[in-house]
Protein backbone atom coordinates (compact mmCIF):
# COMPACT_ATOMS: atom_id res chain seq x y z
CA UNK A 1 0.00 0.00 0.00
CA UNK A 2 1.41 3.89 -1.29
CA UNK A 3 0.39 6.66 0.86
CA UNK A 4 -0.16 10.36 -0.72
CA UNK A 5 0.07 13.65 0.84
CA UNK A 6 -2.73 16.06 0.93
CA UNK A 7 -0.67 18.77 -0.92
CA UNK A 8 0.49 16.80 -3.41
CA UNK A 9 4.31 17.37 -3.56
CA UNK A 10 6.04 14.68 -1.72
CA UNK A 11 6.88 11.29 -2.51
CA UNK A 12 4.22 8.62 -2.07
CA UNK A 13 6.25 5.92 0.62
CA UNK A 14 4.84 2.81 2.35
CA UNK A 15 3.33 2.22 5.62
CA UNK A 16 6.04 2.45 7.95
CA UNK A 17 7.53 5.36 6.61
CA UNK A 18 3.74 7.23 7.50
CA UNK A 19 4.02 5.79 10.57
CA UNK A 20 6.92 7.11 11.35
CA UNK A 21 7.04 10.22 9.50
CA UNK A 22 3.68 11.35 10.28
CA UNK A 23 2.95 14.66 8.88
CA UNK A 24 4.31 14.89 4.96
CA UNK A 25 7.36 17.14 4.33
CA UNK A 26 5.19 19.20 2.20
CA UNK A 27 2.94 20.10 4.81
CA UNK A 28 0.55 17.89 4.00
CA UNK A 29 -1.53 15.06 5.99
CA UNK A 30 -1.19 11.68 4.38
CA UNK A 31 -3.82 9.02 3.23
CA UNK A 32 -4.07 5.52 1.00
CA UNK A 33 -3.72 5.98 -2.47
CA UNK A 34 -6.86 4.17 -2.84
CA UNK A 35 -9.20 2.60 -0.46
CA UNK A 36 -9.27 -1.15 0.48
CA UNK A 37 -12.47 -2.31 -0.16
CA UNK A 38 -14.85 -5.11 1.48
CA UNK A 39 -16.53 -7.51 -0.88
CA UNK A 40 -20.55 -8.10 0.40
CA UNK A 41 -19.22 -11.81 0.94
CA UNK A 42 -16.55 -10.48 3.24
CA UNK A 43 -19.42 -8.00 5.20
CA UNK A 44 -21.03 -11.34 5.66
CA UNK A 45 -18.58 -12.75 6.93
CA UNK A 46 -17.61 -10.16 8.97
CA UNK A 47 -20.75 -9.45 10.66
CA UNK A 48 -20.36 -11.23 14.42
CA UNK A 49 -16.81 -11.52 14.23
CA UNK A 50 -14.44 -10.74 17.68
CA UNK A 51 -12.93 -7.04 17.46
CA UNK A 52 -9.59 -8.07 17.34
CA UNK A 53 -10.08 -10.23 14.09
CA UNK A 54 -12.46 -7.36 12.89
CA UNK A 55 -9.25 -5.38 13.48
CA UNK A 56 -6.77 -7.63 11.99
CA UNK A 57 -9.04 -7.71 8.73
CA UNK A 58 -9.73 -3.98 8.17
CA UNK A 59 -5.33 -2.97 9.17
CA UNK A 60 -3.94 -5.57 6.44
CA UNK A 61 -4.61 -4.05 3.25
CA UNK A 62 -3.61 -0.47 4.56
CA UNK A 63 -0.08 -2.33 6.23
CA UNK A 64 0.53 -4.56 2.90
CA UNK A 65 4.29 -4.09 2.65
CA UNK A 66 5.24 -3.06 6.21
CA UNK A 67 8.27 -4.73 7.85
CA UNK A 68 5.95 -5.86 10.59
CA UNK A 69 2.96 -7.36 8.74
CA UNK A 70 3.47 -10.37 9.89
CA UNK A 71 3.18 -10.10 13.56
CA UNK A 72 -0.59 -8.43 12.70
CA UNK A 73 -2.27 -10.72 14.68
CA UNK A 74 0.08 -10.39 17.74
CA UNK A 75 -0.13 -6.35 18.05
CA UNK A 76 -3.45 -6.39 17.43
CA UNK A 77 -3.85 -8.63 21.07
CA UNK A 78 -1.52 -6.59 22.29
CA UNK A 79 -3.14 -3.46 21.78
CA UNK A 80 -6.28 -4.43 23.16
CA UNK A 81 -5.62 -6.73 26.46
CA UNK A 82 -5.75 -3.92 28.62
CA UNK A 83 -9.49 -3.15 27.88
CA UNK A 84 -11.88 -3.64 30.69
CA UNK A 85 -14.99 -4.36 28.83
CA UNK A 86 -14.84 -8.03 27.20
CA UNK A 87 -17.02 -6.46 23.60
CA UNK A 88 -13.75 -3.54 23.71
CA UNK A 89 -16.63 -1.11 22.07
CA UNK A 90 -19.94 -2.36 23.66
CA UNK A 91 -23.36 -0.82 21.86
CA UNK A 92 -25.92 0.06 24.12
CA UNK A 93 -29.64 1.42 23.24
CA UNK A 94 -30.93 4.95 24.14
CA UNK A 95 -34.04 4.72 22.16
CA UNK A 96 -36.09 2.81 19.34
CA UNK A 97 -33.20 3.67 16.88
CA UNK A 98 -30.60 5.78 18.33
CA UNK A 99 -27.69 3.41 20.00
CA UNK A 100 -24.52 4.94 21.82
CA UNK A 101 -20.80 3.36 21.20
CA UNK A 102 -19.06 3.62 24.55
CA UNK A 103 -15.54 4.30 23.37
CA UNK A 104 -14.33 4.63 27.17
CA UNK A 105 -12.90 1.19 27.87
CA UNK A 106 -9.64 1.82 27.32
CA UNK A 107 -6.83 2.40 29.76
CA UNK A 108 -7.38 6.08 29.89
CA UNK A 109 -10.98 6.55 29.69
CA UNK A 110 -11.57 8.13 26.05
CA UNK A 111 -11.71 6.83 22.64
CA UNK A 112 -8.24 7.77 21.61
CA UNK A 113 -7.12 4.57 23.69
CA UNK A 114 -8.59 2.18 20.47
CA UNK A 115 -6.11 4.21 17.90
CA UNK A 116 -2.93 4.94 20.28
CA UNK A 117 -2.52 1.67 22.40
CA UNK A 118 -2.64 0.09 18.55
CA UNK A 119 0.47 3.21 17.70
CA UNK A 120 2.00 2.35 20.17
CA UNK A 121 2.79 -1.49 19.65
CA UNK A 122 3.24 -0.74 15.70
CA UNK A 123 5.76 1.83 16.77
CA UNK A 124 7.59 -0.35 19.41
CA UNK A 125 7.43 -3.37 16.42
CA UNK A 126 8.73 -1.20 13.63
CA UNK A 127 11.43 0.62 15.72
CA UNK A 128 12.83 -2.74 16.84
CA UNK A 129 12.78 -4.23 13.62
CA UNK A 130 14.90 -1.55 12.12
CA UNK A 131 16.57 -0.48 14.55
CA UNK A 132 15.79 3.44 15.16
CA UNK A 133 14.55 5.92 17.91
CA UNK A 134 11.62 8.44 17.45
CA UNK A 135 11.32 11.82 19.54
CA UNK A 136 7.59 12.01 19.60
CA UNK A 137 5.59 15.74 19.80
CA UNK A 138 2.06 15.79 20.08
CA UNK A 139 -0.70 18.37 20.87
CA UNK A 140 -3.57 17.48 23.33
CA UNK A 141 -6.87 19.05 23.64
CA UNK A 142 -6.99 16.68 26.91
CA UNK A 143 -7.50 12.99 25.66
CA UNK A 144 -4.59 12.62 23.06
CA UNK A 145 -1.98 13.48 25.44
CA UNK A 146 -3.07 10.73 28.42
CA UNK A 147 -3.36 7.90 25.92
CA UNK A 148 -0.44 8.69 24.03
CA UNK A 149 1.39 8.99 27.27
CA UNK A 150 -0.65 5.48 28.07
CA UNK A 151 0.48 3.71 24.90
CA UNK A 152 4.18 5.24 24.89
CA UNK A 153 5.45 5.75 28.61
CA UNK A 154 8.67 3.23 29.52
CA UNK A 155 9.27 2.30 25.70
CA UNK A 156 13.35 2.15 25.04
CA UNK A 157 12.81 3.13 21.09
CA UNK A 158 11.02 6.05 21.76
CA UNK A 159 10.86 9.96 23.62
CA UNK A 160 7.04 11.44 23.94
CA UNK A 161 6.75 15.45 24.58
CA UNK A 162 2.71 16.45 24.80
CA UNK A 163 1.75 19.85 24.55
CA UNK A 164 -1.56 21.47 26.06
CA UNK A 165 -3.17 24.32 26.55
CA UNK A 166 -2.39 25.70 30.39
CA UNK A 167 -5.92 25.54 32.44
CA UNK A 168 -7.61 24.59 29.55
CA UNK A 169 -7.68 20.97 30.25
CA UNK A 170 -9.90 19.07 33.32
CA UNK A 171 -8.35 18.15 36.55
CA UNK A 172 -8.21 14.75 35.96
CA UNK A 173 -7.00 14.57 31.84
CA UNK A 174 -4.24 16.90 33.10
CA UNK A 175 -2.86 14.87 35.88
CA UNK A 176 -3.22 11.46 33.78
CA UNK A 177 -0.65 13.05 31.87
CA UNK A 178 1.12 15.14 34.38
CA UNK A 179 1.54 12.22 36.96
CA UNK A 180 3.56 9.48 34.53
CA UNK A 181 6.65 9.46 35.78
CA UNK A 182 8.39 7.38 33.14
CA UNK A 183 11.66 8.72 31.68
CA UNK A 184 10.49 9.04 28.56
CA UNK A 185 7.70 11.14 29.27
CA UNK A 186 7.57 15.05 29.09
CA UNK A 187 4.72 17.46 29.61
CA UNK A 188 4.42 20.81 28.65
CA UNK A 189 2.04 23.17 29.47
CA UNK A 190 1.63 25.92 26.91
CA UNK A 191 0.45 29.49 27.33
CA UNK A 192 -2.29 29.29 25.13
CA UNK A 193 -5.33 27.28 23.15
CA UNK A 194 -5.04 24.05 21.54
CA UNK A 195 -4.93 25.37 18.19
CA UNK A 196 -1.59 26.90 19.59
CA UNK A 197 0.03 23.68 20.68
CA UNK A 198 -1.30 22.10 17.27
CA UNK A 199 0.68 24.97 15.09
CA UNK A 200 3.89 24.53 17.31
CA UNK A 201 3.77 20.86 16.48
CA UNK A 202 3.33 21.63 12.68
CA UNK A 203 6.09 24.20 12.70
CA UNK A 204 8.80 21.86 14.26
CA UNK A 205 7.94 19.12 11.99
CA UNK A 206 7.98 21.95 9.09
CA UNK A 207 11.64 22.63 10.30
CA UNK A 208 13.27 20.46 8.20
CA UNK A 209 16.85 20.14 9.87
CA UNK A 210 15.11 20.01 13.50
CA UNK A 211 12.78 17.44 12.13
CA UNK A 212 15.28 15.54 10.95
CA UNK A 213 17.84 15.72 13.82
CA UNK A 214 15.38 14.26 16.32
CA UNK A 215 13.60 12.23 14.11
CA UNK A 216 10.17 14.16 14.88
CA UNK A 217 7.56 11.55 14.53
CA UNK A 218 3.71 12.35 15.35
CA UNK A 219 1.14 10.71 17.55
CA UNK A 220 -2.17 13.39 16.58
CA UNK A 221 -4.41 12.64 14.23
CA UNK A 222 -2.44 14.27 11.75
CA UNK A 223 -0.53 10.39 11.78
CA UNK A 224 -2.60 8.49 9.41
CA UNK A 225 -1.80 5.47 11.53
CA UNK A 226 -4.12 7.08 14.36
CA UNK A 227 -7.30 7.35 11.82
CA UNK A 228 -6.65 3.60 10.63
CA UNK A 229 -7.05 2.23 14.22
CA UNK A 230 -10.56 4.44 14.66
CA UNK A 231 -11.72 2.86 11.40
CA UNK A 232 -12.48 -0.48 13.06
CA UNK A 233 -15.05 0.64 15.70
CA UNK A 234 -17.14 2.14 12.78
CA UNK A 235 -17.27 -0.48 11.36
CA UNK A 236 -18.07 -2.64 14.13
CA UNK A 237 -20.87 -0.56 14.47
CA UNK A 238 -22.02 -0.76 10.66
CA UNK A 239 -21.51 -4.55 10.81
CA UNK A 240 -23.64 -4.93 14.16
CA UNK A 241 -26.43 -2.67 13.09
CA UNK A 242 -26.61 -1.85 9.75
CA UNK A 243 -26.67 -3.43 6.08
CA UNK A 244 -26.03 -2.85 2.72
CA UNK A 245 -30.07 -2.17 2.41
CA UNK A 246 -30.50 -0.40 5.54
CA UNK A 247 -26.36 1.45 6.20
CA UNK A 248 -26.52 3.46 9.58
CA UNK A 249 -26.01 7.29 10.23
CA UNK A 250 -22.64 7.97 12.99
CA UNK A 251 -23.19 11.15 15.53
CA UNK A 252 -19.79 12.21 16.19
CA UNK A 253 -18.82 14.87 18.92
CA UNK A 254 -15.96 16.86 16.50
CA UNK A 255 -13.05 18.55 17.09
CA UNK A 256 -10.29 17.77 15.14
CA UNK A 257 -12.07 16.00 12.58
CA UNK A 258 -10.06 12.85 12.98
CA UNK A 259 -12.60 10.77 14.60
CA UNK A 260 -15.43 11.34 12.39
CA UNK A 261 -13.11 11.12 8.78
CA UNK A 262 -12.21 7.70 10.05
CA UNK A 263 -15.45 7.06 10.15
CA UNK A 264 -15.51 8.50 6.26
CA UNK A 265 -13.11 5.97 5.73
CA UNK A 266 -15.12 2.66 7.08
CA UNK A 267 -17.62 4.11 4.49
CA UNK A 268 -15.36 4.45 1.44
CA UNK A 269 -14.21 0.61 2.34
CA UNK A 270 -18.09 -0.19 1.76
CA UNK A 271 -18.87 -0.70 5.56
CA UNK A 272 -22.78 0.35 5.36
CA UNK A 273 -22.46 4.01 6.61
CA UNK A 274 -24.31 6.60 4.65
CA UNK A 275 -24.37 9.47 6.83
CA UNK A 276 -22.41 11.42 9.49
CA UNK A 277 -23.58 14.30 11.75
CA UNK A 278 -20.85 16.37 13.24
CA UNK A 279 -21.42 17.65 16.57
CA UNK A 280 -19.92 21.01 17.26
CA UNK A 281 -20.17 22.80 20.69
CA UNK A 282 -19.64 26.79 20.12
CA UNK A 283 -16.40 26.71 18.23
CA UNK A 284 -18.87 25.88 15.86
CA UNK A 285 -16.48 26.59 12.75
CA UNK A 286 -17.62 23.12 11.11
CA UNK A 287 -21.18 23.84 11.59
CA UNK A 288 -20.84 27.34 9.72
CA UNK A 289 -18.81 25.71 6.94
CA UNK A 290 -21.53 22.96 6.40
CA UNK A 291 -24.03 25.79 6.51
CA UNK A 292 -22.13 27.79 4.39
CA UNK A 293 -18.82 26.53 2.06
CA UNK A 294 -17.06 28.99 3.76
CA UNK A 295 -14.30 28.12 6.45
CA UNK A 296 -13.71 31.12 9.04
CA UNK A 297 -11.66 31.26 11.99
CA UNK A 298 -13.74 33.23 14.83
CA UNK A 299 -11.33 32.26 17.74
CA UNK A 300 -11.53 29.41 19.98
CA UNK A 301 -14.20 30.17 22.97
CA UNK A 302 -13.79 27.48 26.25
CA UNK A 303 -16.60 25.60 26.77
CA UNK A 304 -17.91 22.45 29.16
CA UNK A 305 -16.38 20.42 26.31
CA UNK A 306 -13.07 21.26 26.07
CA UNK A 307 -11.61 18.49 23.76
CA UNK A 308 -13.38 20.56 21.02
CA UNK A 309 -12.61 23.91 21.81
CA UNK A 310 -10.49 23.93 18.68
CA UNK A 311 -10.98 26.31 15.37
CA UNK A 312 -8.77 24.46 13.14
CA UNK A 313 -9.71 21.17 12.49
CA UNK A 314 -6.50 19.33 11.23
CA UNK A 315 -8.17 16.69 9.33
CA UNK A 316 -10.59 18.53 7.47
CA UNK A 317 -7.76 18.89 4.77
CA UNK A 318 -8.02 15.09 4.28
CA UNK A 319 -11.72 15.26 3.44
CA UNK A 320 -10.74 18.40 0.86
CA UNK A 321 -8.74 16.34 -1.06
CA UNK A 322 -11.19 13.68 -1.01
CA UNK A 323 -13.63 16.40 -1.95
CA UNK A 324 -11.24 17.80 -4.91
CA UNK A 325 -10.58 14.61 -6.55
CA UNK A 326 -7.46 14.01 -5.06
CA UNK A 327 -5.75 17.97 -6.23
CA UNK A 328 -3.22 18.39 -3.90
CA UNK A 329 -2.31 21.71 -5.66
CA UNK A 330 -5.66 22.91 -4.54
CA UNK A 331 -6.04 21.62 -1.11
CA UNK A 332 -2.72 23.70 -0.97
CA UNK A 333 -3.98 26.81 -1.93
CA UNK A 334 -6.93 26.20 0.46
CA UNK A 335 -4.70 25.67 3.28
CA UNK A 336 -2.01 28.43 2.17
CA UNK A 337 -5.52 30.65 2.27
CA UNK A 338 -6.98 29.65 5.62
CA UNK A 339 -2.85 30.30 6.91
CA UNK A 340 -2.76 33.27 5.98
CA UNK A 341 -6.33 35.35 6.24
CA UNK A 342 -8.19 32.68 8.90
CA UNK A 343 -11.02 31.88 6.00
CA UNK A 344 -11.50 30.08 2.59
CA UNK A 345 -14.35 29.39 0.83
CA UNK A 346 -14.56 25.39 -1.16
CA UNK A 347 -16.19 25.17 -4.09
CA UNK A 348 -19.89 24.13 -5.36
CA UNK A 349 -18.74 21.09 -6.56
CA UNK A 350 -16.56 20.13 -3.65
CA UNK A 351 -18.67 21.48 -0.92
CA UNK A 352 -21.88 19.35 -2.19
CA UNK A 353 -19.94 16.09 -2.35
CA UNK A 354 -19.36 16.95 1.31
CA UNK A 355 -23.06 17.82 2.29
CA UNK A 356 -24.28 14.94 0.70
CA UNK A 357 -21.98 13.05 3.68
CA UNK A 358 -22.27 15.11 6.16
CA UNK A 359 -24.30 17.53 8.18
CA UNK A 360 -23.53 19.78 11.50
CA UNK A 361 -24.78 21.07 14.41
CA UNK A 362 -24.07 22.83 17.45
CA UNK A 363 -25.42 23.26 20.86
CA UNK A 364 -24.26 25.71 23.82
CA UNK A 365 -23.18 24.73 27.60
CA UNK A 366 -26.37 25.24 29.15
CA UNK A 367 -27.41 22.84 26.06
CA UNK A 368 -25.12 20.43 26.84
CA UNK A 369 -26.17 20.47 30.95
CA UNK A 370 -30.11 19.73 29.51
CA UNK A 371 -28.44 16.85 27.71
CA UNK A 372 -26.87 15.30 30.78
CA UNK A 373 -29.62 15.40 33.07
CA UNK A 374 -32.25 14.57 30.29
CA UNK A 375 -30.00 11.45 29.33
CA UNK A 376 -29.50 10.76 33.37
CA UNK A 377 -33.71 11.32 33.99
CA UNK A 378 -34.63 9.38 30.83
CA UNK A 379 -32.00 6.34 30.90
CA UNK A 380 -30.01 6.25 34.58
CA UNK A 381 -26.86 6.82 32.08
CA UNK A 382 -24.31 9.01 32.93
CA UNK A 383 -22.74 10.68 30.36
CA UNK A 384 -20.13 12.96 29.34
CA UNK A 385 -20.51 16.51 27.84
CA UNK A 386 -18.80 15.46 24.72
CA UNK A 387 -21.19 13.09 24.18
CA UNK A 388 -24.28 14.97 25.28
CA UNK A 389 -23.63 17.28 22.13
CA UNK A 390 -23.58 13.80 19.88
CA UNK A 391 -27.17 12.91 21.68
CA UNK A 392 -28.43 16.04 20.76
CA UNK A 393 -26.81 15.98 16.94
CA UNK A 394 -28.84 12.06 16.40
CA UNK A 395 -31.83 13.34 17.97
CA UNK A 396 -32.10 16.50 16.44
CA UNK A 397 -31.24 15.01 12.70
CA UNK A 398 -33.50 12.08 13.42
CA UNK A 399 -36.11 12.02 10.86
CA UNK A 400 -36.80 8.51 9.91
CA UNK A 401 -37.60 6.07 12.88
CA UNK A 402 -36.32 3.23 10.11
CA UNK A 403 -32.97 4.41 10.27
CA UNK A 404 -30.38 3.25 12.57
CA UNK A 405 -28.42 6.53 14.21
CA UNK A 406 -24.98 5.54 16.18
CA UNK A 407 -23.68 7.89 18.60
CA UNK A 408 -19.40 7.90 19.57
CA UNK A 409 -19.46 7.80 23.30
CA UNK A 410 -16.26 9.33 23.21
CA UNK A 411 -14.97 9.72 27.19
CA UNK A 412 -15.92 8.19 30.41
CA UNK A 413 -18.02 10.87 32.45
CA UNK A 414 -15.73 10.90 35.57
CA UNK A 415 -12.93 13.14 33.15
CA UNK A 416 -15.59 15.95 33.16
CA UNK A 417 -16.96 15.69 37.14
CA UNK A 418 -17.72 19.75 37.50
CA UNK A 419 -19.41 19.39 34.26
CA UNK A 420 -21.70 16.59 35.34
CA UNK A 421 -21.83 17.85 38.97
CA UNK A 422 -23.35 21.25 37.91
CA UNK A 423 -25.69 19.10 35.17
CA UNK A 424 -27.17 16.35 37.49
CA UNK A 425 -26.25 17.46 41.12
CA UNK A 426 -23.95 14.40 41.60
CA UNK A 427 -20.06 13.78 40.43
CA UNK A 428 -19.79 10.71 38.84
CA UNK A 429 -17.77 8.01 40.31
CA UNK A 430 -14.16 7.63 39.68
CA UNK A 431 -13.19 3.87 38.02
CA UNK A 432 -10.96 1.77 39.83
CA UNK A 433 -8.07 2.81 37.60
CA UNK A 434 -8.22 6.55 38.46
CA UNK A 435 -8.39 5.88 42.31
CA UNK A 436 -5.82 7.53 44.08
CA UNK A 437 -4.87 10.01 41.16
CA UNK A 438 -5.62 13.12 42.62
CA UNK A 439 -3.04 12.14 45.27
CA UNK A 440 0.13 11.60 42.59
CA UNK A 441 2.96 14.02 42.48
CA UNK A 442 2.34 16.44 39.20
CA UNK A 443 5.93 17.07 37.09
CA UNK A 444 5.15 19.43 34.03
CA UNK A 445 6.85 22.20 32.91
CA UNK A 446 5.32 25.62 31.80
CA UNK A 447 5.96 27.45 29.00
CA UNK A 448 4.84 30.76 26.80
CA UNK A 449 3.53 30.13 23.38
CA UNK A 450 6.90 30.84 22.12
CA UNK A 451 8.52 28.16 19.16
CA UNK A 452 11.84 28.84 19.99
CA UNK A 453 11.89 27.76 23.86
CA UNK A 454 10.03 25.05 23.56
CA UNK A 455 12.34 23.87 20.45
CA UNK A 456 15.20 24.30 23.00
CA UNK A 457 13.04 21.94 25.85
CA UNK A 458 12.14 19.48 23.31
CA UNK A 459 15.84 19.11 22.16
CA UNK A 460 17.04 18.70 25.59
CA UNK A 461 15.33 15.83 26.57
CA UNK A 462 15.34 13.78 23.70
CA UNK A 463 17.78 11.15 23.95
CA UNK A 464 18.68 10.93 20.29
Amino acid sequence: MLYQSSRGNSPEIGFDSVLLDGLARDGGLYLPKSWPQISSQELQKLKGAKYTDLASAIIKPYMKGSSVEHLIPNIVSESYKSFNHQAIAPLKQLSSNIWLMELFHGPTLAFKDYALQLVGQLFENVLSANNQHITIVGATSGDTGSAAIEACAGRKSMDIIILHPKGRVSEVQRRQMTTVMAENVHNIAVDGTFDDCQALVKAMFNNEPFRNELNLSAVNSINWVRIMGQIIYFAHAALSLGSRDQPITCSVPTGNFGNVFAGYCASMMGFPIHHFIVGSNKNDILTQYLETSIMKNRGVIETLSPAMDIQVSSNFERLLFEAYSKNGTTVQKLMKAFSDTGSFSVDKNAHAYIKALFSGVSLDDSGIKNVIKSTFHNTGMIIDPHTAIGIHAAGLLNKSQAETHVVMATAHPSKFPDAVESSIGKRPELPRSLKGLFSKKEIYTEMPNDLSKIKTLVKSVSRI
